[in-house]
């Protein structure tokens, strides 16, 4: 991989994937925040209502992240979600209080929510 692309991933940002339809097999495409913790990474969203994106994952763990902002590159990967509730709970803090600046104190009086709702993966890019 060339260091530009490596050093975008390394920012994480916004990004769009593209996965397979679950149902249809079609390729859907969205725009997502995706985050890069220690050399690791992820894609979560608020909790909520079911996402399309996750159960396509699921479904067919295969995708492309697309880098659109400063570095433009379509990589494959693979993702998997993470179920572990320890693992989510810190993950999720992080995303929070890292990636989206929510304050530390904030974030901890409605973690719980986040950690049981919402969608939470990791990915490997190929």
């Amino acid at each position: 991989m060339d260091p530009n692309t490596s050093a975008a991933l390394a920012e994480g940002g916004i990004a769009d994937i593209t996965t397979t339809g679950r149902k249809t097999g079609s390729p859907r495409r969205i725009e997502i925040y995706f985050h890069s913790f220690d050399g690791a990474y992820y894609i979560t969203g608020r909790p909520g209502s079911k996402r399309d994106w996750l159960a396509n994952l699921k479904a067919n763990p295969e995708f492309t992240l697309h880098l659109k902002r400063g570095v433009t590159a379509d990589l494959p990967a693979v993702a998997t979600e993470i179920t572990d509730r320890q693992r989510r709970w810190d993950l999720l803090l992080r995303a929070r209080t890292e990636s989206w600046g929510v304050e530390p104190e904030r974030a901890e009086r409605d973690h719980e929510f986040w950690v049981e709702k919402s969608p939470l993966v990791s990915f490997v890019p190929g």
